[in-house]
């Protein structure tokens, strides 16, 4: 405490004190609140598909923030969530389309949102339907038929297989080949297919590559509610006249499609500021995506397969916080973790801070009590001759250390009381003598 009064208005030491503070809740922040990272990478899917083009978005949008996106182009969704459940892999997070993953699999992952529809395209040649008039309209129509299904690791596949599967075919009742979609185009313009499925958004490049070949149209799903019903993950989407292409009038009349949602899915132990950043620069990509989805949609906490992250479903309720509403995210991202240190300790010290006078005040009388208690002894052996100089001596000592005794204002009254009586005591050891 001598320490302490002596040092106080020393500018030097009230420095050297505040550094010594700020390093102890510097790092404490480091290790409770761990900072989210400026590097992740993402897994996407093929470099000419919306995954790819939405992550190239989300990359621009998010190194404007200070904070580095990789991506790592793949063959679709079971690939990225080979990627993501790799410790090894150094995949953060990952584009998954709905539907395909077995989720008890992957306990430790969770939804952040969903993002777009993806409507399962099937496209065909009309000439391989002559019998049905030239209209594919059911999946059963397909048997016998040369298709392509999707390619190994792709969430085209995995859907196409269920829904042919619902629809009483087998894959011993096609002609099946599991092609890319850029394969599949190539024999489709050759004629060496019927048909092919492909899972995508309708503003992806890639199906732009499909409606511009010849002879070619698009499956309208007269069982569409029955397939929803059967697969919660789907939806049923209509596809306005032209809106695929208004040049090349695809489709040719309104059409009803199934749509799985992707969905940007990442570990459970995301950063919640990571979360905050990237549905906040989601929100702005996705306003361009306007085919089939309504403004504002997207994205969505709805239809997700896995759990949705916690913070993820507060910013799709109530938006983002204040301190991200109104501050850069890196600032905002800092002052949100000192107040999670800063406010516990307040709540803590604060009732302990009004205990502080009252412990000093009984810390006070404890001493001045012990001195009373020798002053009771001397002021008995007053009159005995043979301990007077004993006496004396004690009282010399009780002097010297009242006279040490450092006190505030509020206590004066106590210390002066103190050696008032000290004082009667010396007194009355004069009168005896």
């Amino acid at each position: 405490m001598h320490f302490i009064r002596k040092n106080i208005y020393n500018p030097l030491a009230v420095g050297v004190a505040f550094a010594v503070l700020a390093a102890i809740i510097f790092a404490t922040l480091w290790i409770l609140i761990p900072p989210p990272p400026r590097s992740i990478e993402l897994a996407t899917g093929f470099p000419t598909g919306l995954y790819q083009q939405f992550g190239e978005k989300l990359q621009s949008s998010l190194s404007q923030e200070g904070v580095s996106l990789k991506l790592r182009t793949t063959g679709g969704t079971s690939d990225n969530l080979a990627l993501i459940n790799d410790p090894n892999s150094g995949v953060d997070f990952a584009m998954v389309q709905g539907g395909v993953a077995d989720v008890s699999k992957h306990s430790n992952l969770v939804s952040i949102a969903g993002v777009f529809y993806e409507p399962v395209w099937v496209w065909y040649r009309e000439s391989a339907f002559k019998s049905e008039g030239g209209r594919l309209n059911l999946l059963s129509q397909l048997k016998g038929k040369r298709v392509s299904i999707g390619s190994e690791g792709s969430g085209t596949l995995t859907l196409a297989s269920q829904l042919l599967e619902a629809s009483g075919l087998s894959m011993r009742d096609l002609d099946v080949e599991k092609l890319k979609p850029l394969e599949a185009l190539e024999k489709f313009k050759k004629g060496q297919l019927d048909a092919v499925f492909l899972v995508s958004a309708a503003e992806a490049p890639l199906v732009k590559s499909f409606y511009q070949t010849a002879d070619i149209r698009l499956m309208n799903f007269e069982q569409a509610d029955a397939y929803v019903r059967l697969f919660p993950f789907l939806s049923k989407v209509t596809v306005p006249r032209g809106v695929v292409s208004i040049a090349y009038d695809l489709p040719k009349q309104d059409i009803q499609v199934l749509a799985a949602t992707a969905t940007l899915v990442g570990k459970e132990d995301v950063s919640p500021a990571l979360v905050t950043l990237l549905l906040g620069e989601t929100y702005d990509i996705l306003k361009t995506y306007s085919y089939l989805q309504k403004p504002g949609e997207f994205p969505s906490g709805t239809g997700l397969d896995f759990p949705i992250h916690a913070d993820a479903e507060i910013y799709l309720k109530d938006g983002p916080s204040f301190l991200h509403r109104h501050l850069p995210f890196w600032t905002a991202v800092w002052i949100g973790r000192f107040a999670k240190v800063v406010i516990p300790l307040l709540v803590i010290l604060i009732p302990l801070f009004t205990y502080i006078p009252a412990a000093k005040n009984l810390l006070l009388r404890l001493k001045l009590s012990q001195v009373y208690e020798e002053l009771k002894v001397i002021e008995k052996n007053a009159f005995n001759p043979e301990l007077r100089e004993k006496n004396y001596q004690d009282l010399e000592d009780i002097e010297r250390r009242v006279g040490n005794i450092k006190v505030s204002m509020l206590d004066a009254k106590e210390l002066y009381d103190l050696k008032g009586h000290v004082g009667e005591v010396r007194g009355r050891l004069n009168l005896a003598a």
